[in-house]
């Protein structure tokens, strides 16, 4: 595919029907004129199995998908958190750490047993995070974030979801993901970093494609 026949997406669906990711990811794309939609519009698509030993591996499985089903570009994330004392645990089944259908409060509670016995300085830990933008043309553009931190003993906030409860920022914050305001999780969170990858790669591919558009030949 060319430069000229290659079109600026214009709309994502997100490869997820979770309303807590979508706005996430709709304020950090805010801006950007780009309208995002979840699989809450698509309520007869089921994303396949992930499959995959890696984030990245994951991530594409569902950017995939959804590109096919859809005909339109797709972003999708996978992202997990990675526990050093745990091997790197629970990692690509951070969701489903306590089971298949495993809400967050149980995988909270699983991890908290798992690291009942270990000490506050051995209890590092970091969420990591890819995105995957793909487009009908079969094109996909990778983009990672992350963010060290470490496990608490409890959880603590009422903001974000999954292991936010648990996870605290350090060393610039002494509070939980959980914690942080949306201004502030934005720019330290893994989602955060990969999404400004994402927007950085999105404004320099639409000026490049714009400039090529008004010097080519007709």
């Amino acid at each position: 595919m060319t430069d000229r026949q290659r079109c600026y997406p214009k709309k994502l669906v997100l490869a997820t029907a979770n309303p807590g990711k979508k706005k996430e990811l709709q304020a950090l794309l805010e801006g950007s004129g780009i309208k995002l939609v979840s699989l809450l519009e698509y309520p007869q698509l089921v994303l396949p199995e992930e499959t995959g030993t890696t984030f990245v591996a994951n991530a594409k499985i569902k950017a995939r998908f959804v590109v096919e089903a859809t005909g339109h570009w797709a972003l999708s994330d996978d992202s997990g958190l990675v526990v050093d004392v745990l091997a790197g645990a629970p990692g690509v089944h951070s969701a489903r750490y306590a089971g298949l259908k495993a809400v967050d409060s149980e995988n909270n509670l699983k991890l908290l047993q798992a690291l009942a016995e270990i000490s506050d300085d051995q209890r590092t830990a970091a969420f990591v995070c890819v995105v995957v933008l793909a487009s009908p043309a079969g094109e996909e553009f990778v983009f990672e974030g992350s963010c060290r931190g470490s496990i608490g003993r409890q959880l603590t906030g009422s903001g974000g979801f999954g292991y936010d409860p648990l996870f605290l920022v350090e060393p610039d914050y002494q509070l939980s993901m959980a914690q942080l305001s949306t201004v502030q999780k934005s720019v330290i969170s893994h989602r955060g970093q990969a999404l400004r990858k994402l927007r950085q790669w999105l404004g320099s591919f639409n000026k490049e494609s714009v400039k090529k558009e008004l010097t080519s030949p007709r």
